[in-house]
């Protein structure tokens, strides 16, 4: 009896100290999904590009973090995925990191063919959370509904296992890391696929350096008067404006 009771209390402990660990440090890796065909306008140049075109462009993103800071970056595209040179360089120069303890962010995005660096503070997104439950990676995660860029919702599910309030790209700001996040204006999925606890790059994890850099309002100001006449052709001004939206919060995510 005293050794059935022993093994017990030896269980209840072991699941409760497994229960409570907490991960601070690691490598996640995301396979994010555009549907492009559908980010795509509906004029005739357009309509003959996507004969050519693969449903979904497929890529896998690295999130390596330690220490309250984190970097997310490209690292390869699935061999599913066939879309011109053009539609691939973003992907693979854009470049996020952030430091959660002082609260800034320094990105590097690609837009339009030109490198640019913003630093600024780490945005602040609305969020709801509610009680719909989902396991991803292994891991327990809770869905939340939030919104970005004014008037674009996001669904996020997150992992309070894992301490950091990160998530891809810029997504931050839930009581855990973020390892599936759906974006259906943008159409857009990040699903995480696989977590390594074993981290051996923390000096990766540091801010990009450039000769100029912009905060947001900066940037949005020099991208809006660049690109000014850039959504004013046709007749379908609904689709010219749901363009430049998708152009600005893509530049901006």
């Amino acid at each position: 009896m005293k050794s059935l009771l022993f093994f017990i209390a030896g269980l209840i402990f072991t699941t409760t100290s497994k229960a409570q660990q907490f991960i601070d440090k690691a490598v996640i890796e995301y396979e994010v999904n555009t549907n492009l065909k559908k980010t795509m306008s509906n004029d005739s140049w357009d309509e003959m590009m996507k004969e050519n075109l693969s449903d979904l462009k497929i890529s896998y993103f690295t999130y390596t973090f330690a220490d309250n800071k984190s970097i997310y970056k490209f690292n390869r595209w699935s061999p599913k995925t066939r879309i011109p040179k053009h539609e691939k360089d973003a992907d693979e120069e854009n470049t996020w990191y952030l430091d959660f303890t002082a609260r800034k962010m320094n990105m590097q995005k690609q837009i339009v063919g030109t490198n640019f660096l913003i630093a600024d503070s780490i945005p602040n997104i609305e969020w709801k959370i509610t009680n719909e439950h989902r396991e991803i990676a292994g891991y327990n995660c809770r869905k939340a509904v939030g919104k970005i860029m004014d008037d674009v919702y996001i669904f996020a599910f997150y992992a309070d296992d894992i301490t950091i309030s990160g998530g891809p790209c810029s997504i931050n700001g839930l009581p855990g890391m973020i390892l599936g996040l759906t974006i259906p204006r943008l159409y857009t999925s990040f699903i995480a696929t696989k977590i390594d606890l074993e981290i051996n790059n923390t000096f990766e994890i540091k801010p990009i350096t450039a000769k100029k850099t912009y905060d947001l309002i900066e940037l949005k100001s020099l991208i809006e008067e660049k690109t000014k006449d850039w959504f004013t052709y046709g007749e379908d001004k609904e689709e010219n404006k749901r363009q430049k939206n998708m152009f600005l919060w893509n530049a901006f995510l």
